[in-house]
């Protein structure tokens, strides 16, 4: 759809680039007479340099110190190796300053070497400076909630994900991983799930370019590999990254209006120093094998069940009979006395990863520059040559007039993937394979049938999944400062996403005595997809000193369009499986989705900024968004956001108190917005399904005309309290949240006979997000050649449904109780097992005699976190860092019942259902074996929907282990670090599962991994 907002942004866009590039050009010709006038007053005066090197209270050179003359704007850097030169004269000052260190004023006596040694800034409160997307703010004087991860913690862990470099380290921010199958995805809740319906995954920004999380993975063709999530965020670098910050409260968030309702995740890449070109080379090799296996049966334990099942059923008097032999093969047929641990075979191999991270950095006051490299590949734990191959290449310019009013920033993140994977994930045959299956090869070292009486695994291999993917994100940040107070600035935008994947089925991959042939089977499935964006953000920025108070004014405006395109088709029949891959080859053609989207966004922003004397601090944020997902009436809407702070350290009775050193009450209040319900939902909408009706191409309804229904509200409040004690070596920061979401976008579904799947609405229920998040920083122990610091994060989060007019008589009914959090599941309650029949039993709500679905499922249970947290901790001892990080979570999930609940059906089963009932009188937990040969109640299938099903999955995980030891070097010029790291060491834990976290017997669990790595920089 095309709107006439977005045609007047681009002539906005056009207008504002050449009036910001106007002042540079005129700039550029008075640059050589205001040189000459530098050089000529430089010789008027007597001056002599003044050189030496600057160290930390270890006697480790600091880079980036910046040494200037008092009064003057005269000053260099100080080089990799803390060395510095500058001119001057007997009796000037001389200023040192960096960011992490108390600044420090030398007087020059004497002409020559000047070393020195600055001491460090405990908590750096004054000096950090958090990244709040429009623009930044001093962690001392923030008045929202922005958590913040350092590019310096990511660098410790061997990941190739963002996300995964964040899970455990930031308070009310919630990370799961999907699976350890390279290139998979991640789950993120930011304060829990808002909306009922809808993605709830934050706003992604990217050096100041909105980035999409959402996969554009097909499930037809990755769905068994990966469940169709293939995660857009693995074409960041970590290595490349400078600092992530995520905005949590409205306060924070509100500037960013609709698109921030899930919260902010701000990624700002690396950028060059000042200073003296710089080379860096950081090689890495990483191994990676499944942490934990399951307790299965061994061959002995599963015959016994098996034949025990079917003699239950009634069927024993057959085990005996030849005639039967194809029915029960891993009892009659294969070798009784063989044992695989299908565990070790299928997934438990060991994935390795190499990587080599290149760049080159460096540049003057008024041209910085890093350009970085990196490649990686990366094996699986599964058989056969699978691998994950990833090429990135990422390049930051920045330039300044001498004047420093004309600024221009231009990044490039440039990234190309190639994933070449089974085309199924081998877990769930890993747990279900019998333990005495046939062996793989035949003596001939071909795929091992078994005369047709087993489906071999690694047939599989014959399929083939690959998927390719090509990123690009770039920016150019222009800026020009009209006056002192007065600055203009313009963000371009582009981004843009490509994935081409496909799977392939061919007959070879098939028992052999189904008959399939290329020309009756054989089949490929392409998903070719693709996302465009881009984006300008005019802003204009004022401010004013005086001599108690600071006012900042920012004004802007937000264009942004974002195209996305899938194509998915299958290809059925080929003459041979040769050409498999050429679909013009193929007999039959079926076009699976064929969609092509357009969205439109158009927002004016501001925000006042007051701060009184520095002890009183307002801000106010306000946003009006415009959206092309709704109908004409209903395209804006309004958000905004106040938030508070008092620096209560600042008054005077605490300037001189020997423990309290800093003090801050801050709250928040606001609102924002969301219409992530996808594009043209309020239009009438028809699909080509891809078949034809006797010639004739048919249409199927997806959508009803509702033009009516409007943006959904999340009212967000906030009320916190920051402290810091003994001169800021103890900071704790508490913080609690209340979101209520409201005028919910629901899309209910419809009855068949309508001949529409749902209608899309506002509906009036509200879900509310309540919590209490701690974190807290410490320096333990601050000696010459010792120090240890530790932080600690928790959060205690709650959700719940506060009204839904009209639930019981939805189709939501199942899902969801009023009072209760959005996030449970309704099972039934298992009583368990009938001492006298031997089967499970479960309560009858309804007490009509029997169990259904409907009515007896009423059984709650919440398997959202209880709460979650990390505790990490760094020492450092003259040139070795240690560092150690514990994630946390108290939870409950699925366990293996879920999956099995009961023995002998043929697969294997875990050891725990050998605790089975035998005999009238029993009281075991587990019920009778059964082979599945019986046709009475589905109690199996109860069982594994039921509280019983349930368990606790709390843990304690060693997530992250970095030992670091800087190499002693005679050359000055080298830099040389030698490091091991690890991921996923230890997890602590009851659960019986594979992994607490990610609780699927479907998915491939996180892969415990080590790595070792050299650095080296000149």
């Amino acid at each position: 759809m095309k709107n006439n907002y977005i045609s007047k942004g681009r002539r906005l866009l056009f207008y504002t680039f050449c009036f910001a590039l106007t002042p540079y050009f005129t700039n550029t010709l008075n640059a050589k007479n205001v040189l000459d006038l530098h050089v000529s007053n430089k010789f008027n005066i007597q001056q002599n340099e003044v050189y030496g090197t600057i160290t930390d209270t270890s006697g480790m050179p600091i880079v980036g110190v910046h040494v200037f003359l008092q009064g003057t704007k005269h000053g260099v850097v100080s080089n990799i190796d803390g060395q510095f030169t500058i001119k001057a004269q007997k009796d000037d000052i001389l200023v040192f300053s960096a960011i992490g260190f108390i600044s420090k004023t030398v007087t020059v006596n004497d002409i020559g070497e000047l070393n020195i040694q600055l001491l460090e800034d405990v908590t750096q409160l004054n000096a950090v400076t958090l990244n709040a997307g429009y623009y930044s703010v001093k962690e001392k004087e923030r008045t929202g909630n922005i958590a913040k991860i350092s590019g310096v913690t990511i660098e410790k862990q061997p990941v190739i994900n963002p996300m995964a470099a964040m899970q455990g380290h930031m308070s009310g921010v919630n990370i799961v991983q999907n699976t350890g199958v390279p290139g998979g995805g991640y789950n993120i809740d930011i304060r829990g799930k808002n909306f009922i319906n809808g993605i709830t995954d934050p706003l992604f920004i990217i050096d100041g370019v909105p980035f999409s999380s959402q996969s554009l993975g097909s499930v037809d063709v990755s769905g068994q590999i990966n469940g169709g999530n293939i995660s857009p965020l693995n074409a960041i670098d970590p290595a490349s990254i400078e600092s992530i910050e995520v905005l949590k409260d409205a306060d924070a968030t509100a500037i960013y209006g609709a698109r921030a309702a899930n919260g902010v995740v701000l990624i700002t890449t690396k950028r060059g120093k000042v200073g003296k070109t710089q080379f860096k080379a950081n090689l890495s090799s990483t191994i990676g094998q499944v942490s934990n296996f399951l307790e299965l049966m061994n061959t002995e334990q599963y015959l016994e069940v098996r034949r025990e099942g079917i003699t239950n059923d009634g069927f024993g008097p057959f085990l005996d009979n030849p005639a039967f032999d194809f029915i029960w093969p891993d009892i009659k047929s294969w070798d009784n006395t063989r044992y695989t641990n299908w565990q070790k075979e299928l997934i438990g191999g060991t994935a390795y990863r190499n990587n080599a991270h290149l760049s080159v950095s460096g540049g003057s006051t008024q041209t910085k520059f890093l350009i970085s490299g990196t490649y990686q590949k990366e094996t699986t734990v599964f058989p056969g040559d699978a691998n994950y191959k990833k090429a990135s290449v990422h390049n930051n310019i920045n330039h300044q007039s001498n004047d420093n009013r004309f600024k221009i920033n231009l990044s490039t993140i440039y990234t190309n993937e190639k994933n070449l994977l089974p085309r199924s994930d081998f877990t769930n045959l890993a747990y279900t394979l019998e333990p005495n299956a046939p062996r793989i090869y035949d003596d001939e070292g071909n795929l091992n049938w078994e005369g047709n009486t087993w489906n071999n695994p690694l047939a599989s291999l014959e399929e083939i999944y690959q998927v390719k993917i090509n990123t690009l994100i770039t920016n150019a940040g222009v800026s020009y400062k009209v006056f002192p107070n007065l600055e203009i600035k313009t963000n371009l935008g582009f981004n843009t996403y490509d994935l081409e994947s496909y799977r392939t089925l061919p007959s070879v991959a098939r028992n052999p005595s189904l008959g399939f042939t290329p020309q009756n089977y054989s089949s490929i499935t392409t998903n070719n997809s693709k996302r465009q964006s881009w984006i300008l953000e005019p802003q204009l920025n004022w401010n004013k000193q005086w001599d108690n108070a600071k006012l900042e004014i920012l004004l802007g405006s937000t264009f942004q369009r974002e195209n996305t395109e899938q194509f998915v088709q299958k290809g059925t029949g080929f003459p041979n499986n040769s050409l498999i891959l050429n679909l013009s080859a193929a007999e039959t053609l079926e076009v699976i989705n064929d969609m092509d989207s357009e969205y439109s966004y158009q927002a004016f922003f501001g925000r006042v900024n007051l701060n009184w004397n520095d002890k009183y601090i307002l801000n106010l944020t306000g946003r009006r968004d415009g959206s092309s997902r709704f109908g004409p009436d209903r395209k804006f809407g309004n958000f905004g956001a106040v938030g508070v702070a008092w620096l209560f350290s600042e008054e005077n009775i605490f300037n001189d108190s020997p423990i309290l050193s800093f003090g801050k009450l801050r709250g928040s209040f606001g609102t924002t917005g969301s219409d992530n319900i996808g594009d043209y939902k309020f239009l009438d909408t028809y699909n080509v399904t891809g078949f034809d009706y006797d010639g004739t191409t048919i249409l199927e309804p997806t959508g009803i005309f509702n033009p009516l229904f409007g943006w959904e509200a999340n009212k967000k409040l906030e009320a916190a309290i920051e402290l810091g004690f003994f001169n800021d070596r103890l900071l704790l920061n508490t913080s609690w949240y209340q979101n209520r979401s409201s005028n919910q976008l629901i899309g209910i579904p419809l009855a068949a006979t309508t001949g529409f799947p749902e209608l899309t609405g506002n509906f009036d229920a509200t879900v509310e997000n309540t919590g209490f998040e701690v974190d807290l920083r410490t320096v333990n122990i601050k000696k010459k050649n010792f120090k240890w610091t530790t932080t600690f994060n928790i959060t205690v989060p709650k959700n719940k449904l506060l009204k839904f007019d009209g639930l019981e008589n939805s189709t939501f009914a199942n899902r969801f109780v009023i009072g209760k959090p959005t996030t449970i599941v309704k099972l039934y309650n298992a009583l368990g097992v009938n001492p006298d029949t031997g089967k499970y039993e479960f309560e009858d709500y309804n007490n009509d005699g029997s169990i259904s679905s409907s009515d007896d499922r009423q059984w709650v249970e919440d398997l959202a976190p209880k709460f979650y947290g990390g505790l990490g901790n760094t020492l450092s001892y003259k040139n070795l860092t240690f560092d150690f990080f514990f994630q946390f979570k108290k939870q409950k999930a699925f366990n293996e019942l879920a999956f099995s609940a009961t023995p002998g059906f043929r697969g294997n089963a875990p050891v725990r259902l050998l605790d089975r009932w035998k005999q009238p009188g029993d009281s075991n937990p587990i019920q009778m074996a059964t082979g599945g040969l019986s046709f009475g109640e589905d109690t199996d299938g109860l069982q594994r929907r039921s509280n019983a099903a349930i368990s606790d999955a709390s843990f304690i995980r060693l997530r992250n282990v970095s030992l670091n030891y800087r190499v002693p070097t005679i050359d000055k010029g080298l830099d040389i670090n030698v490091y091991l790291q690890g991921q996923n060491l230890l997890t602590f834990t009851k659960y019986k599962g594979p992994d607490p976290e990610q609780p699927s017997n479907t998915r491939l669990p996180q892969l415990r991994q080590i790595s070792l790595g050299l650095q080296i920089g000149f």
